[in-house]
């Protein structure tokens, strides 16, 4: 049987203050999104990860696999979006067992709506909390936690209704 490697104090300390942060930055991410634009966090998520695909729309089971939900946990919140106008199913045609999730032009509108309030919470609370080089940090010990658990996101772009929402409030 392997020796258990306890946790040092210095190990445990950075272990407990990452899981309290990002456990309270969800919580808040949440209650801004719900509280703004009616949306909790995880369907601000998928109406992201749909925003940035081409045509958007997804295979239900990869929107569910990139968005960490299980089959029935995105099948009743896509039913929800779908309930809203912001997403509908489509069929697909080359397996009638699957079926996409496709973004709608209200759903593009609601989540372009709900960008800013969310970048802003997200910088309140996060980035603007650190320096520069910080958030290169934590740039990089996010990609090494991932490599860890096999997941290469590589560069990872921002959703087109962020893109879109910050390009308006520019011009």
């Amino acid at each position: 049987m392997e020796e258990i490697r306890w946790l040092e104090p210095g190990e445990l300390d950075a272990w407990l203050s990452y899981l309290a942060a990002t456990t309270l930055l969800e919580a808040e991410l949440d209650r801004q999104l719900q509280r703004d634009s009616g949306m909790p966090h995880a369907y601000y998520q998928i109406l992201a990860m749909l925003s940035d695909v081409p045509g958007r729309t997804m295979r239900m089971s990869d929107l569910a696999a990139i968005t960490q939900s299980s089959q029935s946990r995105l099948s009743h919140a896509v039913a929800r979006l779908e309930r809203q106008g912001w997403v509908r199913r489509v069929p697909c045609p080359d397996d009638r067992r699957s079926t996409f999730a496709q973004l709608t032009e209200a759903g593009f509108a609601a989540l372009a709506a709900a960008a800013p309030g969310h970048v802003r919470t997200v910088r309140r609370h996060l980035i603007d909390r650190l320096t520069p080089e910080q958030v290169e940090q934590l740039r990089d010990i996010g990609k090494a936690v991932l490599a860890g658990l096999g997941v290469d996101l590589g560069r990872t772009p921002l959703p087109a209704a962020v893109v879109e929402a910050e390009e308006r409030r520019r011009s």
